[in-house]
């Protein structure tokens, strides 16, 4: 959670110039990071980090991970439920904003520092195009960024509910396997966290946490209890699933201003093996490869996305 001071160049009302061409990064005066499982309501957990003492709030955005209608939002898993006018009167808040998390990391992408941005393939990027942002984490996100004059436009939406291409023999034997436990089978299911333990399962390796399959992929887990061959198989089908299911974003959008990685799971797996499996995946569609290989693709490092995000919504208000 963060708190930062208003831009230099907003208006005296908190606003941002009507015609800037975006909002200058505020100035992060406090930061800190909670366990939400820790508090036994989100009221709670924000007095906390507000404090008995804290300066007046001008406006406040909230990412939560759960839909958002309206002024009011359900997180999907934890019994929290928030109400922007009762946080605002409670708080003393001028303003408060509730948006989905993936919309909040998508207009996170311009508040990034150059630095938390490793570029996987640099592609030919065209200024004021199209990009996309996808995101695998507890779940899949996917989000559009359309360029508008100076204006930046989110455009959330539920593209990792999509059903699941496989996009090889094995992809589609998985497939098979999951749709015997559960039916339909989503691109979720498989592009995310829970997903890599899926396929890890699927392979016969038994149920773990990404972290641990991962540990054991490089041979690094003591004692070992994952058979690291295994392992290595569940990285390479979930970063060929994940680079098809991204091409296939970057197809649907055109993201000819470039594809953004997003979420822990790539970030913290990825290694130049796995990489190279994405980038396969990802360039691989048949007559449209050329169209994809023009498309840059980078990977978001900065674990704060989702929060930066948030913050330039709030100086926004």
């Amino acid at each position: 959670m963060l708190l930062a001071e208003a831009s230099a160049d907003s208006d005296a009302d908190g606003r941002q110039p009507a015609h800037a061409p975006r909002p200058t990064s505020p100035r992060i005066i406090v930061e800190r990071r909670y366990q939400n499982a820790d508090w036994p309501d989100f009221s709670t957990l924000l007095a906390d980090f507000l404090g008995a003492d804290g300066e007046p709030v001008a406006a406040a955005c909230f990412a939560v991970a759960g839909p958002v209608t309206g002024t009011t939002a359900r997180l999907t898993y934890l019994p929290w439920q928030l109400d922007a006018a009762a946080l605002a009167k409670r708080f003393a808040i001028g303003d408060v904003l509730l948006v989905n998390d993936f919309l909040a990391a998508a207009r996170g992408i311009d508040a990034l520092p150059a630095t938390a941005l490793r570029t996987l393939h640099a592609g030919k990027p065209q200024p004021g195009a199209a990009r996309v942002v996808v995101g695998a984490g507890t779940g899949l996100g996917v989000a559009g960024l359309l360029e508008r004059g100076e204006e930046t436009r989110v455009v959330p939406s539920e593209g990792g509910h999509q059903g699941f291409a496989p996009y090889s023999l094995e992809h589609a034997a998985l497939w098979q396997d999951l749709f015997a436990q559960n039916g339909r089978v989503t691109a979720e299911d498989v592009v995310s966290g829970p997903g890599l333990t899926r396929v890890m399962a699927f392979l016969g390796g038994g149920e773990w946490p990404p972290a641990q399959i991962s540990a054991a992929a490089r041979g690094e887990e003591r004692p070992p209890a994952i058979d690291a061959a295994k392992a290595r198989t569940a990285l390479a089908l979930w970063f060929s699933a994940f680079g098809a299911f991204a091409g296939d974003q970057a197809l649907t959008w055109l993201a000819r201003g470039g594809v953004y990685l997003a979420g822990g799971i790539a970030a913290k797996l990825m290694d130049e093996t796995q990489q190279a499996r994405f980038l396969a995946a990802f360039l691989d569609k048949r007559e449209h490869r050329s169209l994809t290989a023009e498309m840059p693709v980078h990977l978001v490092t900065d674990e704060r996305l989702g929060a930066l995000g948030a913050l330039a919504l709030a100086a926004h208000r």
